[in-house]
C-alpha cells in the first residue's frame, strides 16, 4: 500500500516568520507599521493604507465562530482518511478571520466563544478550534 503524504505548505520571505511561529504553537498576525490595521494571512500590502510596513503581533486565538462547514469529499488524497471533519471559521478578537479545523465534542454554532491552538505534528503545524468556556 502506498502511503501518501499530506502536503505541506512552502513558505516565502513573506509568510516565513508566521510558519515559524506556528511551528513553535503560537498564532502570529501581520500589523501594518503605519496605520496599525491588523491582517491575516500575510500579505505585501495593508489593505487600508496600502503600505509594504509591517510587524509581527503575537495573536491569543480566541475569538467567536463566524461560519462552519463539513468538509465530506478530501480535496487532496491523503485527507481522505480524515472525513468528514469540520472546518470552522472564526472572527478573532483582534478583528480578522482565521480557519481551522474544529476539535471539540460540541456541535459548533455560530457566535460560540473558541480557543485556537496549532497541533503540531509530522513537521506540520495545524491550526484548530476549540468551543471556549463562557464566562
Amino acid at each position: 500500500m502506498t502511503i501518501i503524504e499530506k502536503p505541506l505548505p512552502i513558505p516565502n520571505a513573506l509568510s516565513q516568520p508566521y510558519w515559524d511561529a506556528a511551528h513553535q504553537g503560537r498564532l502570529v498576525l501581520q500589523c501594518c507599521a503605519s496605520c496599525n490595521t491588523v491582517r491575516h494571512y500575510p500579505r505585501l500590502l495593508c489593505t487600508q493604507c496600502y503600505s509594504d510596513q509591517y510587524t509581527w503581533q503575537e495573536s491569543l486565538a480566541k475569538g467567536k465562530i463566524h461560519s462552519w462547514t463539513v468538509a465530506h469529499h478530501a480535496f487532496h488524497v491523503a485527507f481522505k482518511e480524515d472525513l468528514p471533519y469540520t472546518l470552522v471559521t472564526v472572527d478573532l478578537n483582534e478583528g480578522v478571520r482565521a480557519m481551522g479545523v474544529w476539535r471539540s465534542a460540541q456541535q459548533p454554532q455560530i457566535g460560540m466563544p473558541v480557543q485556537g491552538k496549532f497541533l503540531l505534528s509530522e513537521g506540520r503545524a495545524d491550526l484548530q478550534f476549540n468551543a471556549l468556556a463562557s464566562s
